[in-house]
């Protein structure tokens, strides 16, 4: 099985990128691709922009990336309760390509934050979105305090009761 993972944040040192890598991982026999959204270079979206320069380029790659995968687990960022703006802007031009933009394959998604609300705002928005987009949610997480239960230092969850979690989330990619 081959699954992408990706965190919706620019960040260098992203929580949620390393959320993502780490559940995608548990994927028993997975072939994990992690995608950087820095990545994907796409101008800000307008009908002007759109109408200057046709399809991003950007957008295409992203769309072709998450096109070769049987299974995504993807952990979105939080920016003042929604996606942060490079996430939503490169979102915003793949669906201008392909509005199902993640193919109905089986998803994980996820949100992380350091304080107590796991971006749940954003996870909220994401999971209640999905389906308008080829979301094809089959679990959703998330993970408050993540310094807390989370080693940045392996990659490893540290928290028992979140490791339990995410592996139940995981295991309904192929239920």
């Amino acid at each position: 099985m081959k699954v992408v993972a990706f965190g919706a944040s620019t960040s260098k040192n992203s929580i949620n990128k390393a959320l993502a890598t780490y559940t995608a991982k548990l994927v028993e026999g997975a072939d994990v691709t992690v995608l950087d959204i820095n990545d994907y270079d796409v101008p800000m979206f307008s009908e002007d922009k759109e109408k200057e320069i046709g399809q991003a380029e950007g957008a295409q790659k992203f769309l072709d990336d998450i096109a070769g995968a049987d299974a995504l687990v993807i952990s979105f960022a939080e920016h003042n309760g929604h996606y942060p703006a490079a996430f939503k802007n490169l979102f915003d031009w793949a669906t201008r390509i392909n509005r199902t933009v993640y193919g109905d394959k089986p998803a994980v998604y996820l949100s992380s934050s350091p304080g107590p609300g796991g971006a749940k705002s954003v996870l909220a928005a994401a999971t209640g979105s999905a389906g308008f987009f080829g979301g094809n949610v089959k679990a959703s997480v998330s993970v408050a305090n993540f310094y807390d239960v989370f080693d940045m230092g392996t990659g490893e969850v540290k928290d028992d009761t979140v490791a339990t979690e995410l592996k139940a989330a995981v295991a309904k990619l192929t239920a």
